[in-house]
């Protein structure tokens, strides 16, 4: 194949040739034959929320942003929340990532979360009203779904939480630099106009009661209790779980502008590889720590944090203390030991010791529920801070 006309090269001729066409996705394609697969597209079977990626991703690339929208709402109340802090599995599943990248799902999904805020989008209920009535125990992410699809089927809900504003984790776990407040707020307003009553500030103690007071309780607790290790310290060490840590932030932020934040001092540790570790050495930062530093007993690969909060806490000056575990905690040091991988991948001690200098430690080791509003109910088992089935 000649790939000149009168001397000029062709601006895309290619050789063809089935080499080509494994490597390069280009070329001649006459060997290959078509193969019925009959399987979700890989960003919808991804996607945790089941959204129908495929199909608003068309009509967002229509340039019609409102029915894009309409389509995600299917699904997820809360495109603009995700749209900033969904770790986008789709995106790590898509199909264009074979030839050069992935869409990016995420950022069209907050375009069009956003676009929808600004201009007053709203969701109507699909069916008449029920005569149901719906308590939901927890104003969290799971909490407001469930609001949301059950008010779109016509039921009567009422959403209770002890907290003072609806959002969960949302509002006291993840820092308002990931998820600006007034974003977080608009989208739960739409779910209130939507005829869903919030009472807050109230405790729900017994799901019996509960129960004869509604038709129905969905229960979306979430899992706001920090676990614990038992790690000696001497009684003038400084440490705090990070889910008080964050919270505490929110609250004393909301109550003033200029109101005290959590004392951490110039240095800070934070224990643990999670995304709520990332989350509390970033805020400590925000916070006028000098050094934040993150104390992890395995390596890089083996965190849990997904890896674009690692890159982003390593850009904004976060130490990170690989292969460590912490022994002891004293006032302004604590003893590290360090650790290494078996041939399984567990951590195991190795007996060497070193000091590192901490005015506080945050424990970030992960968080469970507390369903203690489920003991006595007949017929529910609880088993390891999870419900039994």
């Amino acid at each position: 194949m000649t790939t000149e006309t009168h001397g000029k090269p062709l601006p895309f001729a290619i050789t063809l040739g089935k080499g080509t066409s494994d490597t390069n996705l280009t070329g001649s394609w006459r060997t290959e034959r078509p193969v019925y697969v009959d399987l979700l597209p890989p960003c919808n079977k991804a996607c945790p929320a089941g959204e129908n990626i495929q199909q608003w991703l068309s009509h967002a690339e229509e340039g019609d942003y409102e029915t894009a929208w309409r389509e995600i709402m299917v699904n997820n109340p809360l495109p603009a929340v995700m749209g900033r802090v969904c770790y986008h599995e789709c995106q790590t599943a898509c199909n264009r990532a074979q030839v050069d990248e992935a869409v990016g799902i995420n950022a069209v999904e907050r375009f069009l979360g956003d676009t929808a805020i600004a201009q007053g989008w709203t969701v109507a209920p699909v069916n008449e009203p029920s005569g149901k009535t719906v308590l939901i125990v927890g104003a969290g992410p799971s909490g407001l779904s469930a609001a949301y699809h059950l008010a779109r089927l016509g039921h009567k809900v009422t959403v209770r939480d002890a907290d003072e504003k609806p959002g969960g984790m949302m509002r006291y776990g993840i820092p308002a630099y990931r998820l600006p407040r007034d974003v977080l707020d608009a989208e739960i307003a739409r779910i209130e106009n939507m005829g869903v009553t919030f009472e807050m500030g109230t405790q729900v103690d017994s799901l019996q009661d509960a129960l004869e007071e509604f038709d129905a309780v969905f229960l979306a607790v979430g899992a706001q209790v920090s676990r614990h290790t038992e790690i000696p310290a001497g009684a003038a060490a400084k440490v705090m779980d990070a889910v008080t840590m964050l919270r505490d932030i929110e609250v004393e932020g909301e109550a003033a502008e200029d109101a005290a934040k959590p004392l951490l001092g110039r240095r800070v540790v934070v224990y643990g590889g999670g995304n709520t570790a990332i989350d509390a050495a970033r805020s400590a930062k925000r916070l006028g720590a000098s050094d934040s530093v993150i104390v992890y007993r395995r390596t890089r690969d083996r965190m849990p944090a997904h890896d674009s909060e690692v890159v982003e806490a390593e850009e904004e000056g976060i130490a990170m203390r690989w292969l460590s575990t912490i022994k002891h905690i004293d006032e302004g040091e604590l003893l590290i030991e360090k650790m290494e991988l078996d041939e399984n991948g567990f951590p195991q001690p190795t007996g060497e010791f070193t000091k590192l200098e901490a005015d506080s430690v945050v424990m970030a080791l992960g968080q469970e529920s507390d369903l203690g509003l489920l003991t006595g109910v007949s017929g529910i088992e609880v088993e390891r801070g999870v419900v039994s089935v």
